[in-house]
């Protein structure tokens, strides 16, 4: 029996499946470069958590290569967000929840350091906002991150000592509040006995 002719809805559809396939490696790129800065990670950083090599990270954030599934896994879970983040593509709605429970937390130091999302991570925005949380008398090190990308960290819990690059260290109190350029290597300390707890928000060049 003859093939019948696809009707113009079929052919629509191919089309459409084939255009969203062309453009998979540059809507993963964009996401994992957005979601990359918005955590202040270097590629150099990101491919020591992840195990992936700077190259092919940047391979892929330029979408001249197209990641396996196995390579998207290790790189979400290194960023703390689901593989889904990675290849979203939906609008932004009016409002937008997250739950605790749900939330993207990327942990580190065997604990004594996270790093909780309070922004939709596969949305498409310039800021970040995150809970950080230390250890008592913990001190974790941050990589520097590209030119023009500023930091505003505000104590709501305990005291921290902040060091960056070469300057000398800042003492916040609860209360306090610190902006700086993030382009330098910094330290974050806890000085306390105690769990200390931080917000910060970070804002990124345009892409």
């Amino acid at each position: 029996m003859p093939r019948a002719e696809p009707d113009e809805s079929e052919v629509g559809n191919d089309r459409a499946s084939e255009a969203t396939a062309r453009d998979v490696p540059a809507i993963v790129g964009s996401n994992l470069r957005r979601l990359r800065k918005a955590q202040g990670f270097s590629l150099e950083r990101l491919a020591e958590l992840s195990g992936v090599s700077r190259a092919m990270l940047g391979q892929i954030e330029t979408a001249k290569s197209a990641p396996t599934v196995s390579l998207l896994w290790r790189v979400a879970d290194a960023l703390g967000v689901p593989v889904a983040t990675l290849v979203a593509t939906e609008s932004e709605p009016s409002v937008v929840v997250i739950h605790r429970d749900r939330a993207s937390v990327l942990v580190a130091s065997e604990g004594r350091y996270a790093s909780r999302s309070l922004s939709p991570g596969h949305r498409q925005r310039s800021t970040g906002f995150f809970e950080l949380t230390f250890a008592a008398s913990h001190r974790e090190s941050f990589p520097a991150a590209d030119i023009g990308t500023r930091h505003n960290l505000v104590v709501s819990a305990g005291r921290l000592a902040v060091t960056v690059g070469s300057e000398a260290s800042v003492i916040l109190d609860e209360g306090d509040a610190i902006t700086f350029e993030a382009s330098n290597v910094y330290v974050i300390e806890n000085t306390g006995p105690a769990l200390a707890r931080a917000y910060l928000v970070v804002t990124t060049p345009s892409a």
